[in-house]
Order: structure tokens, then sequence, then C-alpha cells
């Protein structure tokens, strides 16, 4: 971030605010701690990641990894963020969301209807990672993301498959989040309205894994995914 007197060794507790990274609707409902960030980041799989391209808006999902105070996001070496990332100089200028739904809050009037949420907002210059050993450990940290051990039991890129793939690196600098908790805001002369109100909690669960059909029938589950 322009202006901190941080090390990447010594974080602040919290990401400096800047005007893209202050909300002009609910700000009271934003936060800047460093471990709300990261918390938010590391449950979840998949961001979505915008930019411009010839003059228009473009999002697009992708899987991601967070390691210390840097993001990594994957995708193939013909994608159009990647071959940008890869041209442009000094990089490619992205704005990085990821949210989770943690509620479904129904009001007795339809305006007051909402949603509990966590959101991370990043901002900031997205690179091509194009140093191999880097490349490798983001590689592998994005498949620990998704499943936290699975780098080190399965085979990993071969020089091929690495040709094919691209990484991009984004620094968390310029990063807020944003949360809304609670129940529901119905103004008091609706509250006697005979409408069910309240809030529907929404969590993530996992089904029991299923083997592939080629897998040797002896093979175990593995330890990690054991109780998903």
């Amino acid at each position: 971030m322009q202006g901190s007197t941080q090390t990447p060794s010594q974080p602040a507790t919290a990401y400096p605010p800047t005007d893209r990274t202050v909300p002009t609707r609910s700000p009271d409902r934003a936060s800047y701690d460093r471990e709300l960030v990261h918390a938010i980041l590391d449950e979840a799989y998949v961001c979505h990641l915008g930019f411009v391209r010839d003059g228009a808006p473009v999002v697009l999902p992708t899987l991601y990894a967070r390691v210390g105070e840097r993001l990594y996001v994957h995708g193939s070496t013909g994608s159009r963020p990647l071959r940008a990332a890869g041209q442009a100089d000094p990089g490619l200028p992205v704005c990085l969301t990821v949210t989770h739904v943690d509620g479904l809050v129904l009001a007795r009037s339809a305006f007051h209807h909402s949603i509990n949420y966590r959101s991370v907002v990043v901002h900031g210059v997205a690179r091509d990672v194009t140093d191999p050993e880097e490349k490798r450990q983001a590689l592998d940290a994005l498949v620990d993301h998704v499943v936290p051990g699975r780098a080190a039991d399965s085979r990993p890129a071969n020089k091929k498959e690495l040709a094919a793939t691209a990484v991009l690196r984004l620094d968390l600098d310029e990063v807020s989040a944003k949360l809304r908790t609670g129940g529901v805001n119905d103004e008091p002369e609706d509250l006697a309205l005979p409408h069910w109100a309240g809030v529907v909690p929404v969590r993530r669960t996992y089904g029991t894994p299923i083997p592939d059909p080629a897998l040797a029938a002896d093979t175990a589950l593995p330890d990690y995914l054991q109780g998903r």
C-alpha cells in the first residue's frame, strides 16, 4: 500500500482504508481487520476476478489460494486475463471478490428482505507468475486450499502441464471486508403484520466421498477426507 511503513514480515493488524475500499453504502459494515479478511478468504473456494478488456468489463469465476499476503489465481495460459497480465506492464489492474452467504433474512416487508453475508474485495495489479519454483508452490497451495494435504497425495504437474497452466499473483494491499449479521430490520408499523419473519441460516455441507470406478478396491479413504 502506498505510504505504508509496514514491512512484509511485520504486517499491520488492519489494512489501511482507501477511496476504493470504503463503501458508499452501509460503511459501518466494512472492516479492515487482517485476520478477518484472511478467514473469509481461506474459507471460500471460488473468487470472481474482474478486469477491463477492450473497454468492457469482464468478470470470471476461478479458483484461488492465499499464501501470506498474496493471492494466487489459477487459469489457463490461453485465458484472457492470464494473457493480459503477461503482456501488460506492470500487470493487469483487477478487482477480486469473495462472498459467503450465511443466512436469508426474511422481513415482513419486501423492501427489508436481505441476506447475512461475509465478503472481501481486493483491488490491485495482477501479475503472471513466471518463476518456476514460485509457480509450483502456488499450484500446490491451490490444490491444498481446496483439500488440505492433497498436494502431497497427488502427482505434481509435469513440464507439459506446467506450460499449459498459468498463475496470477495479487498482493493483498488494498483490501476490505464487509459483513451483514443479525436479524430483520422491519419498520415499527410493520411489526404487527401476520407475515413470518426471521433468519434462515445457510451452511455448507459435504457429502460422502464417491471413489473413482478405476480406484483399486483396497485403496483407503485418506485421513484428510475423513469426516468431510
